[in-house]
Formats: structure tokens, sequence, C-alpha cells
């Protein structure tokens, strides 16, 4: 694990980051120049680009169908479990699924996970121009959970990931969330308005970020245990964790 670790980045993971980086903001920004419901076809785009990379992973061979059946399940528990607390604002633990999904099974199917979920759940929440910045943020996090646990960085330890769950929450799905508020929502971008835009993201930040980290600190063993019994026994991208 050690010597794989030091590797330098795959294909599949470089091609990722120019996904991340450059084609899925240029689609959020066509999106939000083109106006009108463009978000539809902007989160459709991001899941298909995000299929690519995850796909990659099985260039050597073909994917079984029970790979794609696990990821599809762990897309439906993150809908669900944003879905379970749509009476408590802001408090959804989804993330903490997605963060899990791309420790267990990658990077890429983190990002797939996270824009998936964000794209289906937001049929309960509400279809909108903020739909594909959401998938963003999402997926942003299930992808760095997978990255920095493949180089070692991060283990599954359930109070640093906890904590690891709670800033990346907070300070990159927050900032840009509230990113979007300033695109979406303000009429005229001004200095004074971003700020208040930020500073008023803090508080539901916070909320959203505490119950990602417990949610990690409380349920992050028992599925970890359960989805590596699943991997041993079918010997699911065992090649790529």
């Amino acid at each position: 694990m050690e010597e794989k670790n030091k590797k330098a980045l795959s294909k599949r993971t470089l091609v990722s980051i120019f996904i991340i980086l450059i084609l899925v903001p240029l689609t959020i920004v066509g999106a939000w120049k083109l106006g009108g419901k463009k978000y539809y076809l902007a989160g459709v785009l991001i899941i298909l680009y995000t299929m690519v990379p995850f796909f990659m992973v099985f260039e050597n061979r073909k994917p079984q169908a029970r790979e794609l059946v696990v990821i599809a399940v762990m897309c439906a528990i993150a809908v669900a479990s944003r879905a379970a607390f749509i009476m408590v604002p802001h408090f959804k633990p989804m993330v903490a699924i997605v963060i899990i999904t791309g420790m267990a099974f990658g990077a890429e199917a983190g990002f797939l996970t996270g824009a998936v979920s964000g794209f289906v759940s937001n049929f309960i929440f509400g279809q909108g121009p903020w739909t594909p910045w959401q998938m963003f943020a999402y997926g942003i996090a299930g992808f760095l959970a997978g990255l920095l646990y493949t180089k070692g960085i991060l283990k599954k330890n359930k109070l640093p990931l906890a904590v690891f769950g709670f800033v990346t929450t907070f300070a990159v799905v927050g900032f840009l969330l509230d990113t979007c508020a300033i695109f979406t929502m303000a009429q005229q971008v001004e200095a004074s308005s971003v700020w208040k835009i930020y500073l008023s993201g803090v508080p539901v930040n916070l909320v959203h970020a505490t119950a990602v980290a417990l949610t990690l600190y409380l349920f992050s063993n028992p599925m970890f245990e359960k989805l590596d019994r699943i991997k041993l026994k079918y010997g699911m991208m065992e090649d790529e964790i």
C-alpha cells in the first residue's frame, strides 16, 4: 500500500482533475449564462462527464453488474439520508455517505456518487440553477476523500474522519454553495453583497458540517466494515483501492 501511495497520479485521476477543475465549471457557467432551465442539461452533462473516469477504472476488464449496483445503492442511501431530515433545516448527512463511498471505492466513484445524489435528491428538494453547483460541491467532497485515502493521508479512524468531513463540508462544500448564491441570487455582484452572502452562509454551513461530522463519527466504521466485506467477497475494484 505504501508503494502504491507513492505512485504518480493515474491517467484516470488526471482525467478526473481536468473534468472537475475545467469541464464542470465551464458547464456550470455556461448554464448560468444561457439562463432558463439549462440547469437540467448541465446536471445531465456533469453526470456524463463523471462517468468517464469512473468507467476508466474498468479499462482492463468489463464492469460487473454488482459493482454498479453497489454504487447505485450508495447513491440511494445518500439521497435517503438527505430526505430523512427534510424537516430539519440544513441538517443533511448526505456528504458523509459520499465521503465514505469515495474512500471505499475510489475518488472517481466518490465524485460520481456526489453528483448523482445531488441531482436526484433535488427532485425532492427542488431543481434550480443551484443544482449543478450542488452536484459539483458534493462530488468534490467524495473525490477529495477518495484521493486522500488512496494516497494514505486520510485514514478510516472515525475521529480524524469526522474532522475531515466537518472541514471539507464547511470550507469546500459550503464555500462553493455560497458562491452559487452569489451568482444565482445576487442581482448585482459587489464586494459588499459578496461578503454578506458568505457571512450569512456561516451558520448554515456549520449545521451542515456538524451533520456530516456526526454521521461519519457514528456510522463510518459499521459502513466501512460492510463495504469491505462486500469488496472482499466479490473482489470488487480491488485493484483500484
